[in-house]
This record gives C-alpha cells, structure tokens and sequence, in this order.
C-alpha cells in the first residue's frame, strides 16, 4: 500500500498527493497539476461501478449511497459527468410508467428507501414525470411501514420492533427532502421526530456513543431483556446515524422548534467521536470503544462517515469548530490508512467492514466477536461514498481557510 503523507502544522496545513495529470484531464487541482481526491475517488467509483448502478441497476441502498455522493460531486464541481451517472442509473431502474424495477413493496424493508433521495433531484431536473410516480410509491411505502411505538420505523418486516442505527439513515434524509420538495411538512416532521426518538432510546450518555439497535419487544437473542439494546457500538452505524443528522438539518428552516435539539444531538455525540478516535492514526475502529482489544480493526466506512458528519457540522455552524482538529486529523487518518493508488491510476479505498446486521441468519449476535468477524473488503460502496464525501467537506475547508 503506498502510504501518502500530510504535512501537518500547527492542525493540519494543506497537502498535495496524486499521480501527474495527463493534458486531456480537467484542470481539477489541489496544487499544480495535482487532482484532488474527491475527483480521483469519484472517478475511480465511475469506473468500478458503472455497469452494475448504471448498466444492469439493482434498487438497493448502496446504489443510493454512491448516486448521493455523485450528485455533491457534480454541484461542487459543476462537472456534468457525475449528474449523468445518476441520470443514467435512474433511466435504467424506473421504468416509463413509473415502476421500480427489483423493488418490493411488500418486504417493507427500509433500506429500499434509501435511494428513493436521488429521484428527487432528478425530476427537478429532468420533469420527468415516472420519476414522480416512484416517489409516491416509496411514500406509500413508508404511509404504511410498520412502527415501534414512539413512531420508528421498524427495520424490515422480517426484522419485527427493531429499530436499527442504519434504518435512520435509510429514510430519514429521503423523508425531509420529500417534504420540502413538494411542501409536505408532515414528511420532515417525521424524520425529525425519528432522529430525536432514536436518540433518547440508543444514546449512551457515558460514552457519548449510541448502540446499534432496540428491539421494543426485548424477544431478540441479541437484545438486553430490560432494556432492549444491542450489546455494541458500531462504528458504522453511529455513521450512518451521524450522516442523517447533518443531511436532515439541511432541510429544516432557521425557526424550525427541533433544529436545536438536532445540533445538540450531533455536539453530544460528537464527543464522543474526539474521545474515542484512534490517537496514533485518527480513524476509529470497527467495535469503536474497544480498541485495545484483540481483533479489533481500524475500519474505513465508520471513519469516512464520522470524518464527512464532522467536518460538515463545523461548516454548517452546527458544531464549535474546537472540533476541526478531530476532522484533520481522522481525514489525515482516512488518506493514510485506507487510500491505496492502483496501477491503473484509480484509488481504492481498503479494510471496510462487507456486512453487519442483527439477528436473522448466522451468527448475528451483537457481540464483540461478531463484529469483528465479518468480512473486510475493499472498495465496498459503503466506504468509497462516504470518502467522497469527506474529501468534499475536507477540500472546501481547505479552500475557504
């Protein structure tokens, strides 16, 4: 793995790393004649993903991970090429009358949301009415999802009273651009109350961390039987939690009654990302308390997330930027630990955690050693969009210092 080095001041001063641009390549540049990493990470996915998102689409969550990480590519650089994947991923799953191909309604499984979020800027853009249609029929969807009792959805239907840390972000961005897209509050609202709900369950004011799921019934193997937590913090899902936070703020006015509540949500868990952050090399590990355990890794998609909800909440004002100095340096970790330069010139982004749920087949206890034994792969969606991201939110700090 080539290791690329930062240099780094009294925080973290500017860097410059990547290969020597061709002359047919767009002067896109972090210092001369050096692309930035949004760019070269962005087009590296362009090239691994297309003919499976864009070619032969599935509609699942990953394929709505890496069109949202698009879609900040295309309006931060203007560059037309990464709205086309998208445009080009939703001609090909939405059929002229509006269907969604390898959609299931009935399964009520909430990851199936998740890409509904891209629909909406592509009807802004394109007008075309089938993208309309699906949106209603993920509205629908969710009109009649099943729900815990304080109103959060539940997983999947075969995953019955379980609200898991992932589902959060599965709906709750789609939901809050849904209704201020067609001026639906009632939608926002949810999404709000989703988040806070979840919060006052899974939050663990000890370690400023939140566990990875709540089974209302306490009849899963994986749930305490008096409260009805998982026994873990996983790092990814606290990111997808964090990432629908910062993605939902962005849809509620200055006045809204819970925005506060929203940003002091993210200043609490904030904490306790900073507290548990690796001190050697700023990325977080996969079981994110545990990291002087043995087997635990340091794990790519928890950090691109963490770093992305970070360096965002500063932007946004949500955060006090005391918390920069965690962003620098878990961005410095990101680059360092998990950015690998192929032959072929694209980037890879290593050690991302395949797959963690709770309960259903296997093996899927919530505890330590699961955790730590599920698969770790490379170039997984799950941890190159969230990179793309985070390397959005790092370079325009760097831009505007």
């Amino acid at each position: 793995m080539i290791n690329y080095k930062i240099i780094v001041g009294a925080v973290l001063v500017l860097f410059s790393c990547g290969r020597q641009k061709t002359n047919s390549e767009e002067e896109v540049s972090t210092g001369p004649n050096l692309e930035k990493w949004s760019v070269r990470l962005a087009d590296s996915d362009i090239a691994r993903f297309k003919d499976w998102i864009v070619e032969d689409p599935y509609w699942g969550y990953h394929e709505g991970l890496v069109c949202k990480a698009m879609l900040d590519m295309w309006k931060y650089t203007g560059d037309d090429k990464y709205f086309d994947f998208v445009k080009g991923f939703g001609e090909n799953i939405i059929e002229e009358n509006g269907t969604i191909k390898t959609y299931n309604l009935k399964s009520y499984n909430i990851d199936n949301i998740n890409s509904g979020k891209v629909l909406i800027p592509l009807y802004e853009e394109t007008g075309e009415k089938k993208y309309r249609v699906a949106l209603g029929t993920l509205v629908k969807q969710l009109e009649n999802h099943p729900r815990v009792s304080d109103g959060g959805f539940w997983h999947k239907l075969k995953y019955p009273h379980q609200v898991w840390l992932d589902g959060l972000y599965m709906a709750g961005p789609f939901l809050a651009a849904y209704g201020k897209a067609f001026e639906e509050s009632s939608y926002t609202e949810d999404a709000v109350n989703q988040l806070i709900e979840a919060y006052r369950v899974l939050y663990d004011p000890e370690k400023h961390l939140l566990y990875h799921g709540w089974d209302e019934s306490r009849e899963q193997a994986w749930a305490d039987k008096e409260t009805g937590l998982s026994a873990n913090f996983w790092s990814r899902s606290i990111g997808w939690y964090l990432m629908a936070v910062v993605d939902v703020l962005d849809f509620l006015p200055a006045d809204h009654p819970e925005r506060e509540k929203l940003i002091q949500i993210a200043n609490e868990v904030a904490i306790g990302l900073r507290d548990f952050q690796d001190s050697e090399t700023g990325t977080w590990y996969q079981v994110t308390d545990q990291g002087e355990r043995e087997g635990n890794y340091l794990e790519s998609s928890g950090t691109g997330m963490f770093v992305y909800f970070l360096y965002k909440g500063v932007r946004e004002g949500y955060l006090p930027e005391e918390f920069l100095h965690t962003a620098h340096k878990g961005y410095e970790g990101l680059v360092n630990e998990f950015f690998r330069e192929e032959e072929d010139g694209t980037v890879s982004v290593t050690d991302g955690c395949a797959v963690a749920g709770l309960g259903g087949d296997g093996n899927r206890d919530g505890s330590f050693e699961y955790y730590i034994s599920e698969p770790i792969k490379d170039n997984d969606p799950k941890a190159t969009a969230p990179a793309i991201m985070a390397s959005i939110e790092h370079e325009r700090f760097m831009n505007n210092k």
